[in-house]
Formats: C-alpha cells, sequence, structure tokens
C-alpha cells in the first residue's frame, strides 16, 4: 500500500541517502537501520507526510502521496521524538484529542486499560503538565496501542522504557501486524518477538556523500570541458 521510489534527500551539503526503493504491504513490519546521522529519523518524517524536502515519489494505495494526502493522513499513526502531548489536558483528555484527529472514538474504558497498561493508573485526570517527559511518552504510547490507523510510523519507540515495556510494545507491534497493520519503524532493538514479519533497509546502503565531493568528481572526470 506504501511504495517509494528512487528517493533521495539531501541535508547541509550531504546526500542522506539516494535511489532508495522499497514497498510495504498490509500485515508487514519494515524496519529502518543506519548509523547516527544517515537521515532514518528525515527519512521518517518525509514518509509520514511532515516533510517535502525530497526527491522521488512516494505512492499511497498505487497513488501518489500527494493526491492522497488527506486519506493518508487518517490512516496513519506517527510517533515522533517528541510525543505531541498538551500539557494541558490530561492523558485521558490527551487520548481523546489524538484519536480525534484520526477520526477515532475509543471508548472510556479503553483509554483507562490502556493507560494501565503504561503504568500511568492513577495518574489518569492528572494534567500532563504535571508528568514527567517519560510519562508523556507513555501517553503517546498508549495511545498508539489502542488506535486503528492501518500504518504505524515509529522513531525509536523503545526509548526509555525498561523491559516489560519493551515486551509490552512488541506484543502490541505484533497484534497490529498480525491483524493486517504495516508498521514503519526505525529502532536498536532486535523486535524479537516478531522476527517472522520483519524486513529490514539499511540506510548505509543507500548513503550519498557530500556534493562537494560530486562536484570533485565531475571535475576530474572532465565533465565540465
Amino acid at each position: 500500500m506504501l511504495e517509494v521510489v528512487q528517493l533521495r534527500c539531501e541535508r547541509d551539503d550531504r546526500v542522506l541517502f539516494s535511489e532508495l526503493s522499497m514497498k510495504l504491504s498490509l500485515g508487514e513490519l519494515l524496519q529502518i537501520e543506519g548509523a547516527n546521522g544517515s537521515g532514518k529519523t528525515t527519512l521518517l518524517r518525509i514518509l509520514a507526510g511532515l516533510s517535502g524536502d525530497f526527491q522521488g515519489n512516494i505512492f499511497w494505495k498505487e497513488k501518489k502521496l500527494s493526491s492522497m494526502y488527506a486519506d493518508f493522513r487518517l490512516s496513519t499513526f506517527y510517533f515522533g521524538h517528541k510525543p505531541a502531548v498538551k500539557a494541558e489536558l490530561t492523558p485521558v483528555e490527551n487520548i481523546r484529542w489524538r484519536a480525534s484527529l484520526r477520526n477515532e472514538s475509543p471508548s472510556e474504558d479503553r483509554i483507562f486499560s490502556a493507560l494501565e497498561q503504561v503504568n500511568l493508573a492513577g495518574f489518569e485526570e492528572v494534567a500532563c503538565g504535571h508528568l514527567s517527559a517519560g510519562q508523556h511518552r507513555r501517553v503517546a504510547l498508549a495511545d498508539l496501542s489502542i488506535s486503528v490507523s492501518p500504518l504505524w510510523i515509529l522513531d525509536e519507540p523503545f526509548t526509555a522504557i525498561d523491559v516489560h515495556g519493551v515486551a509490552w510494545l512488541e506484543t502490541v507491534l505484533a497484534k497490529h501486524v498480525k491483524e493486517g497493520g504495516m508498521v514503519i519503524i526505525t529502532s536498536h532493538q532486535s523486535l524479537s518477538d516478531i522476527s517472522g514479519t520483519v524486513r529490514k533497509v539499511k540506510l548505509d546502503d543507500f548513503a550519498g556523500g557530500f556534493l562537494e565531493d560530486e562536484f570533485d568528481d565531475e571535475m576530474d572526470s572532465g565533465a565540465f570541458l
């Protein structure tokens, strides 16, 4: 349902990646790997429609993403480095608000259950401004666990959670994929519980270089003579 064709991205006179093509279908998890600075977060922001700083084509349901953006946004859950939690709202209110942006309306029981699973029982009606950064991430993870969006785009979701949290999140991902959902994720986690469904893309294989190096190569080859 999601296809990337010949994607190229430049940043600060450097080609982060080029000639990147890949497909993601229902019931698949795609893990993006690469060294720090290789462009993993940049790629996820591009795939989530949050950055237009690229060359190439992205297709959603076999049509260009630009023509399907409204449908794509309603079909996507994006989990970035910042959890997008409003400080003045409680965890329950945050989840209701976030879900409404996806045209979802989870029941109160389901919201409370999700918050309990991420160890936020007792904090359901506390303004998030009084919670820690780690608890903000757990609010977002609770929201993720009850989302029915088919495509999840997750940037290092295992950061700052303990062993039990890792096991819980792996179970959530496995359930989503088993039910026909799709996941694109950056993580150093091995994803052991769902290893049979994981495909990997190594950004280092698509790395470019500094643009000035390309210019030097062209000069050396006589391209400008």
